[in-house]
């Protein structure tokens, strides 16, 4: 027999988790980026066991941000690079809002927090899928090869880069509804 539950967050309650992150950053600024990853690739495949959809369903967003590091292709730039690392920082923090060894509950806290950075970092991740639909359907093209594969995957990440930038900017300008967590 299957339970369902639902809950919805005030503004108040997503105040408190944007503290949590701002607290988890500041903390993580002495963490390398090579430790912020391997925490969050942690997070990832511990969650990937008996956990509710809403928590399973979340960890793809999880990678995706962990991938918008790692993919040298992207190239991700300075600035949201930076944005990316600190929303990772929060899987770093041993002492999250719900301790993990909680069955069923215990990642509800970090699905939670995925869902925010997702939120917040929506044009980043759409931009970065879309450079990776690019480039695979692009290297499944055979042709004329007078163009590099450095020469269309540069076109298309300065288009998406400077998309992202010009969306994120709208965003931060006060037309979005999601205060910033960073």
């Amino acid at each position: 027999m299957a339970f369902e539950v639902k809950f919805e967050l005030t503004e108040s309650d997503l105040d408190h988790f944007r503290d949590v992150m701002r607290k988890a950053q500041s903390g993580a600024a002495k963490l390398s980026e090579a430790l912020i990853l391997s925490n969050a690739k942690k997070i990832s495949q511990d969650i990937k066991g008996s956990v509710p959809e809403f928590v399973s369903e979340r960890i793809q967003k999880l990678e995706t941000l962990v991938a918008m590091i790692e993919d040298s292709e992207w190239k991700i730039p300075a600035e949201e690079r930076a944005d990316v690392l600190s929303a990772l920082a929060y899987f770093s923090d041993p002492e999250d809002l719900v301790p993990d060894h909680i069955p069923v509950l215990g990642f509800l806290d970090d699905a939670i927090m995925i869902e925010l950075v997702a939120e917040e970092l929506k044009d980043d991740i759409e931009a970065f899928e879309e450079f990776c639909a690019y480039r695979s359907r692009e290297e499944g093209r055979s042709g004329d090869a007078k163009v590099t594969r450095e020469e269309w995957l540069d076109s298309k990440r300065r288009e998406l880069h400077s998309r992202m930038r010009n969306r994120r900017s709208t965003r931060r300008s006060g037309r979005s509804s999601f205060r910033s967590i960073f």
